[in-house]
């Protein structure tokens, strides 16, 4: 990952949506597979994703029974293929 002062958690997910269309993801991934494969705990990951959805780079979905999906905005696909550049 790159070196920067961002929050490890954010680069993480960041990274775990910036790979899902690329992984020929059809629909967005659910906060399960992207906790795993973030390597990060459900709380942290809610908490991330609710900073990533506020700064408009993530479209986040959860339901009642705390079950969603995300995938990121146009605008969290650009900042994330500047971050990532190697994965493009």
């Amino acid at each position: 990952m790159p070196d920067t002062d961002i929050d490890p958690a954010i680069l993480a997910a960041l990274q775990v949506l910036h790979e899902a269309p690329r992984a020929g993801a059809a629909t967005p991934w659910s906060l399960a597979k992207i906790a795993k494969r973030a390597q990060l705990p459900m709380s942290v990951l809610r908490r991330v994703l609710t900073q990533l959805q506020s700064a408009g780079l993530a479209d986040v979905a959860i339901d009642e029974a705390g079950h969603g999906h995300a995938s990121l905005t146009q605008a969290g696909a650009e900042l994330a293929a500047q971050v990532f550049p190697e994965t493009d």
